[in-house]
């Protein structure tokens, strides 16, 4: 994991130079901290950088929601599945 706290430039310096950062981060797949007074402002990163973050988010979710069901299978909060759909399909009107 990159370390922020390292890895920075300022930001009217990123803005003077941002074509060679785009490459750069392009290249790199790490973000950047940008400072404003020796201050961190911003981070910026890649497109393709910023993707994996939000699909790495998606799965930590979808993973979340397998452990919570599993946790309350095991702590028998839920229904046995014939009992689910027959009133799925008495809601919903369907039929054999």
């Amino acid at each position: 994991m990159p370390d922020l706290t390292q890895e920075f430039q300022s930001l009217s310096f990123f803005s003077r130079t941002a074509m060679t950062f785009a490459k750069l981060l392009k290249k790199s797949k790490r973000p950047l901290m940008l400072t404003h007074k020796g201050k961190p402002q911003l981070v910026v990163q890649s497109a393709a950088g910023y993707q994996r973050l939000l699909d790495l988010a998606a799965l930590q979710d979808e993973n979340e929601g397998i452990r919570q069901g599993m946790e309350d299978a095991r702590n028998g909060r839920g229904w046995p599945v014939a009992e689910f759909f027959a009133e799925f399909e008495t809601k919903h009107g369907i039929s054999d």
